[in-house]
């Protein structure tokens, strides 16, 4: 299933706003599927990720978020394009080192950006979802 015309422009919207605050991103890795691909395509014509776009495994709706972990380095800047409630539960894992606590609701089209102090732990650094009412 594609993206909705609103879809791809609330996407463009937020890849554009995203871009005009110079956040850098070195990939952007996707699951397999036609919206994520889509959106990491309208995500990289903003912020022209140096090691380009590329699908990733892992990142499907259902996805074990503790097989992903293992490949994250917070120096990569990566941005990953998934589903729910993968995402979800893969910020509250890195978070809170559970996915029985949610800790952000993840919109259509939302960017977390996580970092992680030292050899500690993951935190929020910012969240922009398009729906700020």
């Amino acid at each position: 299933m594609s993206l909705t015309p609103e879809g791809e422009k609330e996407v463009d919207r937020i890849a554009e706003f995203v871009a005009a605050f110079n956040v850098s991103v070195l990939q952007i890795s996707h699951s397999g599927k036609a919206r994520a691909k889509q959106t990491a395509r309208i995500m990289a014509n903003h912020l022209k990720p140096s090691s380009g776009v590329k699908e990733m495994k892992g990142l499907n709706p259902n996805d074990d978020v503790t097989e992903i972990v293992k490949s994250l380095h917070p120096a990569s800047n990566i941005m990953l394009v998934g589903h729910l409630p993968f995402l979800d539960n893969l910020v509250s894992y890195l978070v809170l080192g559970t996915t029985d606590k949610t800790i952000i609701k993840f919109q259509r089209s939302g960017i977390v950006c996580l970092d992680k102090e030292e050899d500690r732990f993951w935190y929020i650094k910012w969240a922009l979802m398009p729906d700020m009412k």
